[in-house]
């Protein structure tokens, strides 16, 4: 076991850069590289030579979004589940498509894949450029197919400030209402990527939150795939990951 991985709990993958999008928040920019999804079989595997090893307690799928690829993350999660993986975890904005019928077909995909956490990313930066109604749909559908979903806004200074991004993110959380879906904490929008573009101001004498995603690379607890396969200080694509992991070093 290397002694930088020993607290390893999580293994997370970007799916997907591609996303339906366009986000002044988002983290990762505009989305430019890598869009094809990563290898659903490789990731499979990797997931199931991890969980042999460490003590796997959630394996997570987002993006850019991944329900383009609905089959790649449906692969992932249901080895996770076949492992016994405690918390299956799916980050969407909900919005892949506008037909009612590929949008149930894909909730219950994800149901019968063993998707236990759904966290639906809707707030006022999303539906600036993501029509509200086929994420209402996507959410109930989700719901009714039996995953648990939570809301999932994103904040801008913090929850509790009232400048205009906020207002209208409160304003979308209460047309969640009807279907009784709960709101989860969200996250406070950090200074990388598009938020440096268009958000600057608002960091500007303001405490700038850090990014919540940050790993201490001498404590790794989440072991993160990107799209292309790149993870660690190698890419599953051209080493196996037990070599990537056992060759680690910050």
């Amino acid at each position: 076991m290397n002694p930088y991985l020993k607290n390893l709990r999580k293994i997370e993958f970007i799916v997907t850069t591609a996303c339906t999008g366009k986000c002044k928040h988002c983290s990762q920019g505009d989305h430019d590289g890598c869009a094809e999804p990563i290898d659903a079989a490789v990731a499979a595997k990797a997931v199931r030579k991890i969980c042999a090893c460490y003590g796997i307690s959630t394996v997570m799928t987002f993006g850019g979004e991944p329900l383009l690829y609905p089959e790649t993350v449906c692969a992932i999660q249901k080895e996770a589940t076949g492992l016994g993986v405690a918390k299956r975890q799916v980050i969407t904005n909900g919005f892949f498509s506008k037909d009612k019928e590929k949008i149930k077909e894909v909730a219950l995909r994800l149901a019968d894949s063993g998707v236990n956490d759904l966290l639906l990313s809707a707030d006022a930066f999303h539906q600036e450029t993501i029509l509200l109604a086929p994420v209402l749909f996507f959410a109930e559908t989700a719901a009714l197919s039996g995953i648990p979903v939570k809301l999932q806004p994103a904040w801008l200074v913090s929850p509790e400030d009232q400048n205009e991004y906020n207002i209208k993110t409160r304003e979308i959380i209460r047309a969640f209402d009807p279907l009784h879906i709960p709101l989860n904490q969200g996250n406070v929008v950090f200074p990388q990527g598009n938020a440096l573009k268009y958000l600057r101001e608002y960091f500007d004498g303001n405490a700038a939150p850090s990014s919540p995603y940050e790993e201490d690379p001498e404590d790794i607890k989440t072991i993160s795939f990107e799209a292309n396969g790149d993870v660690l200080n190698g890419n599953v694509y051209e080493t196996d990951i037990l070599e990537i992991i056992k060759a680690y070093r910050p």
